[in-house]
C-alpha cells in the first residue's frame, strides 16, 4: 500500500470540495478545479479531510491509490496559494516582455516567439530577463514553463538560453588550442 496515499488530504476552512464519482470539484479562494480520477479508488469525505483508498487489491488500484492522493491534494493547494514557476534568460540580447496577456521572448533567432497564455496563467516579467509563470493548476504551469524553456534550452558550454531559476548547468570545458 502507498505511504502517500494512506495520508489524508487535510482541506482548509476557506476550501469546499465536491465528489461525484470519480469526478472532483474543488473550489477556494483562488478559483475552481475540476478533474476526472481513474478508476480502481474510492475516495470518502470526513469533516475537513478526504480519505483515499483502493477499491481492491489489484495492482491497478494500488499503482493509482498514491496518485489520486496527490492530485487531490495539488488542487487543494492550488486553490488556496496557486503556483509559481520562475525562468531565468542568460545571454547577450536575450530578453522577455509582456504584450498585453502574451509573452515575447527574444532568444537569438531572427524574430521575436509570442506565447499565448491558456486559461488561468498569467506571465510576469521583472528586470526583462527574469519570468515569472503562476496560475492554480500545478500541471498546466509545469507543462507553460516546459514550453518556454523549450524555445532555447540552456547550452553546456557557456550557459545561455532559458533555465529555472533553481536550474543548475553543468557546464562542459571548450576546445583545448594547438601547443
Amino acid at each position: 500500500m502507498s505511504r502517500i496515499g494512506k495520508c489524508p488530504v487535510q482541506i482548509p476552512d476557506k476550501v469546499s470540495v465536491d465528489i461525484n464519482g470519480l469526478s472532483i470539484t474543488v473550489k477556494g479562494p483562488k478559483g475552481e478545479l475540476k478533474r476526472l480520477m481513474p478508476e480502481g479508488v474510492n475516495f470518502d469525505q470526513k469533516e475537513n479531510q478526504i480519505v483515499v483508498t483502493p477499491a481492491t487489491s489489484k495492482r491497478y488500484s494500488r499503482e493509482r491509490h498514491g496518485l489520486c492522493r496527490t492530485l487531490i491534494s495539488n488542487m487543494v493547494l492550488g486553490v488556496t496559494e496557486g503556483y509559481t514557476k520562475k525562468l531565468e534568460i542568460v545571454g547577450v540580447g536575450s530578453r522577455a516582455q509582456v504584450k498585453g496577456k502574451n509573452l515575447v521572448v527574444s532568444a537569438g533567432y531572427s524574430h521575436p516567439v509570442e506565447m499565448t497564455p491558456p486559461d488561468g496563467i498569467t506571465y510576469k516579467v521583472e528586470s526583462n530577463t527574469n519570468v515569472t509563470v503562476s496560475g492554480i493548476d500545478k500541471e498546466i504551469v509545469g507543462n507553460e514553463a516546459a514550453k518556454i524553456r523549450s524555445i532555447r534550452p540552456p547550452e553546456p558550454y557557456k550557459g545561455k538560453g532559458i533555465k529555472y531559476q533553481d536550474e543548475r548547468i553543468i557546464r562542459k570545458a571548450g576546445k583545448s588550442g594547438k601547443k
